[in-house]
């Protein structure tokens, strides 16, 4: 009979070098620091019951995620900002703390260990579970790390108290709740009051325009609309770069960077500053990278992600040049309508030195846009599907069409689909299936639900349709650029005329130079905008000549105050 044995004693864990504390770290609150320096003690308690025994060593690593990720509603405060911040407040509470910035990723069961393998390429330290405790309170983030054998100190999620998360006094900061500065490390406070970061966060936090990712849209596909700007940049330049006035020179909605590229070239602008402004960050980023690649001549070339239209960017009567090329319709269409441009065009008035100008570039409605006028489709003609296009302002940059295609089809059935939240694969496959006719029925779908623009039509035959000509002007404008159809369908190209322009500008102070001038891209017409369909006149059945389709606006601030 064998002799009993004796239970195996449980050898007790090795005392903890590292405690991993991943966060995105915008606030650090004072339960966190306190939370951390009874960690490193050894006054808490794992989600397992065991006691964290830290060694003498012991250092907290604060992983800063989402670090590539800034100005936007989910994460407002750069990455730089939120280092500073942690190594002020953990210098001042003698918490022995490394950095390390962890690139903004999408969600992904890896995450835990892309944040461990970051640490090591950023800091030289190896994590591992026999000698790591990560602390973290967002329980599906610390079941990655739980699966990948490290024990978890829970801070907020432990504590009975359920106190406050970084994330919740962040939002009491962008609402204006005064409870965050006393939730807050008071050396946070400090370092927020400092550099204004509760205006920043604010002014991303009440952005009505902006999603909570920094962009206009999520249906746009940034290759081909960064492709497309770049493509007509020369055209563009050679067009608006005659008014430029050397000094500050801005390109608002610079997307990333092209028409700044062409100013940096020219030897009138050699002394001025360049500043690219554009509300996108996938754009702004991309400018910045194309910086440090060394496209730019001038070196005094500045890009920022911000919108003019949350607060001025400017300082008063200190720009000599404002451009605006293809980003008014935008404006118009995110936002509150024409409003937004008057607000527009107030901001940059004010920023503008005296005899200073702004310079606009865009697509432009019909004179007589509410003429009822009949669209007669061809349907053994359609337009081709043009992939590679983002903007309507890129019309007159697509390579010349190429044979069309034949649309098999009857548009008198109703194929349309509820495109809502199709990728963009369907979303063509299903455009590239209807005929003509019946793409301008999925339009007057797609059109007034996500743009709140108007496009009521009356069908008079399978093949005939009667609208306003500005409603027409809208679909030929968006119908055959695929690409981003569903964002396309959220922008409105026809809100202002010429007149309604001159109005617009007068209004806000400007003095409108003569050289200003509705204009019609020809080719635009020829190629894209007549191929399989006829325009007349509801009344008379006579040809509709095609109206302007773009404005060339030079609008300059007085010398002198009027009055």
């Amino acid at each position: 009979m064998p002799a009993p044995t004796t239970p195996p004693v449980p050898v007790p864990p090795c005392p903890v070098r590292y405690v991993l504390f991943p966060g995105r770290h915008h606030l650090v609150t004072s339960f966190q620091v306190d939370y951390l320096t009874a960690l490193v003690a050894g006054q808490v308690l794992d989600t397992a019951g065991t006691p964290v025994v830290c060694g003498p060593d012991v250092q907290v690593v604060w992983a800063v995620t989402s670090a590539t990720h800034s100005g936007t509603r989910r994460n407002p405060v750069p990455a730089h900002r939120r280092e500073a911040m942690v190594e002020r407040v953990t210098t001042v509470a003698g918490l022995p703390s490394l950095v390390v910035p962890v690139a903004d990723v999408p969600q992904s069961p890896r995450f835990a260990h892309t944040v461990v393998a970051t640490v090591e390429a950023g800091l030289g330290v190896l994590l591992s579970p026999e000698d790591t405790v990560v602390a973290c309170s967002t329980p599906a983030v610390a079941e990655q790390y739980a699966a990948e054998g490290f024990r978890i100190a829970s801070v907020e999620a432990g504590d009975p108290g359920d106190p406050a998360r970084p994330w919740d006094v962040l939002e009491m900061l962008a609402t204006g709740d005064p409870r965050w500065r006393d939730l807050a490390h008071p050396q946070a406070v400090e370092v927020v009051d400092r550099y204004h970061l509760d205006e920043l966060v604010r002014r991303v936090h009440d952005d009505p325009t902006v999603s909570a990712e920094g962009d206009l849209t999520a249906t746009r596909d940034y290759g081909t609309y960064t492709a497309d700007f770049d493509a007509g940049s020369d055209r563009k330049w050679a067009q608006v770069g005659p008014y430029v006035q050397p000094g500050r020179v801005v390109d608002l909605g610079c997307a990333a960077g092209g028409l700044l590229e062409r100013a940096a070239r020219d030897p009138r602008l050699g002394e001025s500053d360049l500043y690219g402004v554009d509300v996108s960050r996938h754009l702004v980023a991309e400018a910045e990278h194309r910086k440090a690649q060394g496209v730019f001549e001038n070196p005094n070339v500045l890009f920022a992600q911000r919108n003019l239209l949350s607060g001025a960017v400017f300082a008063p009567a200190s720009v000599d040049t404002t451009l605006t090329v293809a980003l008014t319709h935008e404006i118009s269409s995110y936002g509150a309508g024409t409003d937004d441009l008057r607000l527009l065009a107030d901001r940059i008035f004010e920023h503008t030195v005296p005899g200073g100008v702004w310079v606009c570039s865009d697509v432009l409605g019909p004179a007589d846009g509410d003429r009822l006028v009949r669209l007669t489709f061809d349907e053994g003609r359609a337009p081709e599907l043009v992939p590679g296009r983002g903007t309507v302002a890129g019309l007159e940059e697509v390579a010349p069409a190429r044979e069309t295609t034949t649309v098999a089809g009857d548009a008198g059935p109703d194929l349309t689909v509820d495109l809502t939240g199709r990728d963009a694969d369907d979303v063509r496959a299903h455009l590239a299936s209807l005929s003509p006719a019946g793409r301008l029925r999925q339009f007057a779908r797609d059109f007034p639900a996500l743009s709140g623009g108007a496009c009521d039509v009356t069908w008079l035959s399978p093949t005939v349709a009667e609208l306003t000509l500005r409603a027409a002007a809208e679909f030929l404008y968006t119908r055959d650029y695929t690409d981003s159809y569903l964002s396309e369908c959220h922008e409105r190209f026809c809100d202002l005329t010429f007149d309604d322009w001159t109005a617009l500008l007068t209004g806000a102070g400007f003095e409108v130079d003569p050289v200003s001038h509705p204009w019609r891209n020809d080719w635009l017409v020829e190629n894209r905008l007549s191929v399989g369909v006829t325009l007349t006149d509801a009344e008379t059945g006579s040809r509709v000549d095609w109206p302007d389709t773009h404005v060339l606006l030079v609008a300059r601030r007085p010398l002198h105050a009027a009055g």
